[in-house]
């Protein structure tokens, strides 16, 4: 599958940050990631750390902070956790080691002052602010043709520059004071000023941001027409080179300026943009300018899914590491006073070797994980919790009869472990033997009642033997397990009241196969209330808003919470409306396609759609995946017009489909209602386990589901047919990982179809 995160660069970006002694962190607010840029003896590494929103950041010796829509987060360099990770070897790691809660004020760039004052641009009540131990923030300074703080981003002040120590400069995409009202003239409404004397500096700027005084000069940005730009004191402003993209976040690596590059959006706030009529086609990363003569001297550009740069900063070290939020150390790292690392305790290498084979284990290293704990229990047999980690470990690693052994030698020396009894029904599970894996939930939960693992897991089972009456009860404790969080508001749970003069909000939970399967069910949660409310993922918003007795569909954080009186999440919905698998709707068809959704035409006698690979970000994906290469007996047929449904692409794949003459879809299938639309076109749907097949069982279309041989809750535990869908036909594997006698019954039965 193609990398979600990935990035090319010249060999001059890396020997800058070689010879340099230097590295890079970006922040991309869009894709959601720290981006941490180090050289290594080939290219660059790029090390993406997952930050929800990142957006301005400041560095000071041993410290960055890193601000976002609502909260501050402080990492300390603590260089001697470096070792302790499996990497290569590191001359800084940064933790988190404190946040600050502003509340929803969108901090922008930011900047420590000479007494080691953070100062942050308040882009949301447009103004500078500083931490304050007392309040959410203090405000400092605002233009001075701001009359009144609120929150309603009344000039989009979002560039702070520093001089002699202080908060001297700052950029803002307009001189309004109305709420929003930069909008009105962004194409030539930005400015520079300076702070001192509330002095207008520039003006008729197109989006300015990123004011830094250097070498005694001061650069911005003119974000909107892609350029770099100088102003001298006395002297107008110029612009020192042009950019292939909106221009954000500005550094300095000696003579040469370190640009962040976006590609602009096409909404309404970046149409007519200079930059937009220049450049066709615009990049993301960072560009490395010579100052001194206005060329491009070396480039960092994102490939995959970052299209958005919101601050560059030079970090002073060659290879640092920076450790995303609930890093496991984190929890386990400390930074001390001198007197108290005076007075430590020798450290417990009997300790040590766990800890390091837990950081393996959640790492997903399971084989070192397992050599570790094997090693510690070498020395020492009876270790409780090494011998107890070794057998979850070898769950994990699905290395079922060892994990069997292991962790029933655990439960004669620890007979009240419920966690232990909990992993051993998931091992039997895992082998076929369901009846052995609920003896042993129910053994967990003797020991322990409230193990929501275990009644989860036993629910599972239950559903999988198809009993649904006393497995929907069972499966509701995941909302008990950490996996899952629970819808937060102040309206009660439904659970199966009488709601007739209610408003029901029924909100969407896992995944889009979840959901379309789960949507069957909602006409009959409607005709018990009011009025329902479906809240759920955009991409099938369109698809619910079809459905009858669904009065709105809407997206998450869209739903005013006076709109509803009770709520339930939708894969509750059938324990509470009392379905068994008896009484479980199986309309023939049950989506209908929105009438303004067009797609292209496909053309061909038989049409047969493909998906082959699940969503990357299920643990079990490799269960649901089968190699493209792999359906090579089926796309050699002739008389059939193949179609690939599936999305994203490798390079590869995409070769591989075209040279086998396959349809590739990939271009139209964002969004499930144009996806539907082009399964309602098709003869036949070829799946694994995933979206796909749902779309296809929802619409009514001859499916041919191919399973793995230990297959999800919903398939049962044989058979061809499944109560879900009338119109599939389940294809098992018969031993685990061999997919290659599943398709050789299809190209059968493919063959037999053909006459």
């Amino acid at each position: 599958m193609s990398q979600r995160f990935s990035s090319r660069s010249t060999e001059s970006f890396r020997a800058l940050l070689d010879q340099s002694g230097t590295s890079l962190v970006i922040s991309t607010y869009q894709a959601g990631q720290l981006v941490v840029v180090r050289p290594q003896a080939s290219g660059v590494n790029t090390h993406f750390i997952a930050f929800d929103k990142p957006m301005g950041m400041a560095v000071r010796p041993g410290e960055l902070v890193v601000g976002s829509t609502h909260q501050l987060v402080t990492y300390r360099n603590l260089p001697a956790v470096g070792p302790r990770l499996d990497q290569e070897p590191t001359d800084a790691c940064y933790l988190p080691r404190r946040i600050d809660v502003t509340g929803a004020i969108d901090v922008h760039e930011m900047g420590f002052d000479a007494e080691n004052n953070l100062w942050f641009v308040n882009t949301s009540m447009s103004c500078l602010a500083t931490l304050d131990p007392e309040y959410s923030f203090r405000p400092r300074w605002r233009p001075p043709f701001i009359s009144e703080y609120d929150l309603t981003d009344r000039c989009h002040l979002n560039g702070l520059g520093f001089r002699d120590g202080k908060p001297r400069y700052v950029s803002m995409l307009g001189a309004s004071d109305r709420p929003g009202g930069w909008r009105r003239n962004k194409v030539s409404g930005g400015r520079i000023m300076d702070i001192d004397n509330d002095e207008l500096l520039v003006d008729a700027l197109c989006m300015p941001h990123s004011p830094r005084w250097y070498r005694d000069r001061l650069y911005f940005l003119s974000s909107g027409a892609g350029q770099l730009m100088r102003a001298e004191p006395g002297k107008p402003a110029d612009v020192v080179a042009e950019v292939p993209g909106f221009a954000r976040g500005l550094d300095f690596i000696g003579r040469y300026a370190l640009v962040g590059l976006s590609q602009v959006r096409e909404s309404a706030v970046f149409a007519g943009l200079p930059l937009t009529r220049r450049v066709d086609e615009r990049k993301s990363g960072v560009w490395v300018i010579d100052i001194e003569t206005g060329e491009t001297v070396a480039f960092l550009e994102f490939t995959g899914n970052v299209q958005e740069v919101f601050e560059v900063k030079v970090l002073p070290h060659r290879y640092p590491a920076v450790l995303e939020l609930g890093h496991p150390l984190a929890a386990t790292a400390y930074e001390l006073p001198d007197e108290v690392i005076r007075n430590l305790a020798p450290p417990n290498p009997v300790a040590e070797a766990l800890d390091a084979a837990t950081r393996d284990h959640i790492d997903g290293k399971l084989e070192q994980a397992i050599q570790g704990y094997r090693e510690i229990l070498a020395q020492d047999p009876g270790h409780r919790q090494a011998n107890h980690q070794l057998g979850l470990c070898l769950v994990d690693a699905k290395r079922w009869d060892e994990a069997i052994a292991q962790l029933e030698k655990v439960i004669e020396t620890q007979p009240d472990n419920a966690e232990a009894m909990n992993s051993l029904g998931m091992a039997w599970s895992s082998k076929g033997e369901q009846a052995r894996a609920l003896a042993w939930f129910d053994q967990s939960l003797a020991t322990d009642g409230q193990f929501a693992h275990a009644h989860f897991n036993r629910g599972l089972i239950l559903l999988k033997l198809g009993d649904y009456q006393a497995g929907w009860p069972e499966y509701d404790w995941r909302w008990q397990t950490p996996k899952f969080v629970p819808f937060q508001c102040r309206q009660p749970l439904w659970q199966g009241e009488d709601i007739a003069d209610k408003r029901l909000l029924v909100h969407s939970e896992q995944g889009n196969g979840d959901h379309l399967q789960f949507m069957r069910f909602l006409p009959l949660a409607a005709e018990r209330c009011k009025e329902l409310i479906y809240v759920g993922p955009e991409a099938l918003s369109p698809l619910a808003a079809e459905i009858p007795g669904v009065s709105e569909s809407r997206v998450p954080g869209a739903v005013p919470l006076d709109r509803f009186d009770v709520y339930c999440p939708l894969m509750s919905l059938p324990r509470w409306l009392g379905i068994t698998r008896e009484t479980l709707p199986a309309p023939e068809r049950y989506l209908v396609i929105p009438e303004h959704v067009m797609v292209s035409r496909l053309e061909g006698d038989f049409k047969v759609g493909l998906a082959w690979a699940g969503s990357s970000t299920h643990a079990e994906n490799a269960e649901r995946s089968i190699p493209l290469e792999s359906l090579a007996p089926l796309l050699q047929r002739t008389g059939i017009s193949f179609f690939s449904l599936q999305m994203p692409l490798s390079a590869d794949e995409r070769a591989l489909l075209e040279c086998s003459g396959v349809k590739n879809l990939e271009a139209e299938l964002p969004g499930y209602a144009r996806s539907a639309a082009l399964v309602d076109q098709l003869d036949l749907v070829i799946s694994v386990d995933t979206a796909i097949a749902h779309l296809a069982g929802a619409l009514g279309k001859p499916l041919w589901l191919m399973l793995g041989w230990n297959p999800d809750w919903r398939w049962g535990l044989d058979g061809e047919t499944t109560p879900w869908y009338p119109s599939a036909v389940l294809y098992r594997q018969p031993h685990a990982e061999h997919w290659r006698p599943v398709i050789d019954r299809i190209a059968v039965d493919l063959a037999r179809m053909q006459g």
